[in-house]
């Protein structure tokens, strides 16, 4: 799985899901198909699931995420890389409308990680990958005096 982290200052875009026991956050993406760069998968994924075109991207890290999915355990790799939009609508936009594959409706929110989420934010580990930047971002530990 590759997954596209977009910031704009405290906020990351993340799609609203609910595909499991409880709703929960994840940063936009998805599959690396065979044959195809994680990267080259965050671009695809933001083309065809939200029409949009994407420039600096940069991998991050890798995260392991196990999970329960309707009972069953569930593995993934997952590759996180940042991005900015081409579009810079994209970061004044309450929400951001987009579709599945299968035809599925996808509805992508800001949220502001320097306050308390309503929900999980997945993979684990995410915020704890992108660190200090985040902190710099919200103006959280920084230094202004």
């Amino acid at each position: 799985m590759a997954l596209a982290v977009f910031r704009d200052g405290a906020r990351i875009l993340v799609e609203d899901k609910w595909d499991r026991p409880e709703p929960f956050y994840r940063p936009p993406g998805g599959g690396v198909k065979f044959g195809e760069r994680a990267i080259d998968a965050v671009r695809r994924e933001m083309r065809e699931e939200f029409d949009a075109e994407i420039r600096d991207v940069r991998p991050v890290g890798t995260l392991e995420n196990i999970f329960d999915y309707h009972g069953r355990i569930g593995h993934e790799i997952v590759m996180v890389f940042e991005a900015r939009f081409v579009d810079a609508s994209h970061y004044a936009a309450e929400r951001i409308d987009g579709m599945e594959s299968v035809g599925t409706r996808i509805e992508a929110v800001w949220i502001d990680v320097s306050r308390r989420l309503d929900r999980p934010l997945y993979p684990e580990g995410l915020l704890e990958l992108l660190g200090d930047s985040l902190d710099q971002a919200a103006g959280v530990g920084v230094d202004t005096g």
